[in-house]
């Protein structure tokens, strides 16, 4: 059954079509929730919540775009939901200068270990770090999503990338120290 079907069969809530359309979507987005939990049983609620909210509000997809691409800007915004809430975030003055952008030498990074050492950043840091590297949000979009300041995000993105490099150098002297 092809996309589009399963969309239109889905508005008349057809249990199977639903069926199918979870197990289609499931794991892009559940690496979606994945990046934006706090870990890996949060991230399975957040991505059955999800699907909640996108079999409710499925008639509201106007075929414009991917449906893929619909689907997973409703996950980001049930997870950053979550967070709105808590004040995870801290408020920095737009006249604060923003620390100097941090490189990370990521050449003898595993994806694995980076995957993990994103996921150990404090809410406010992953959050914004996650929109802004992985998924090309703009910081006027995140301040917006997150209700923060542009220059809070700035700051929270610079912090993100600071705690990185600092953790990647510690495990590159560590494997250095460790084969000899």
């Amino acid at each position: 059954m092809i996309i589009e079907q399963l969309i239109h069969e889905c508005t008349k809530n057809n249990i199977k079509s639903q069926e199918q359309l979870y197990k289609l979507l499931a794991p892009k987005l559940f690496a979606v929730c994945l990046k934006y939990s706090r870990n890996y049983e949060e991230a399975q609620d957040n991505l059955q919540e999800s699907f909640l909210v996108i079999f409710e509000k499925i008639g509201q997809f106007k075929n414009t775009g991917s449906f893929e691409g619909w689907a997973k800007r409703i996950v980001i915004n049930y997870v950053l939901q979550q967070y709105r809430n808590q004040k995870i975030f801290e408020i920095i003055s737009e006249k604060i200068a923003v620390e100097e952008e941090v490189e990370i030498d990521d050449e003898n990074v595993s994806l694995e270990f980076l995957t993990k050492i994103i996921q150990e950043l404090p809410d406010r840091y992953r959050l914004v770090f996650n929109l802004y590297v992985i998924d090309d949000y703009s910081h006027k979009e995140i301040a917006e999503m997150l209700g923060i300041t542009i220059g809070t995000s700035k700051s929270n993105l610079a912090r993100a990338k600071a705690i990185l490099k600092q953790k990647i150098e510690l495990n590159n002297s560590y494997s250095i120290k460790k084969t000899k």
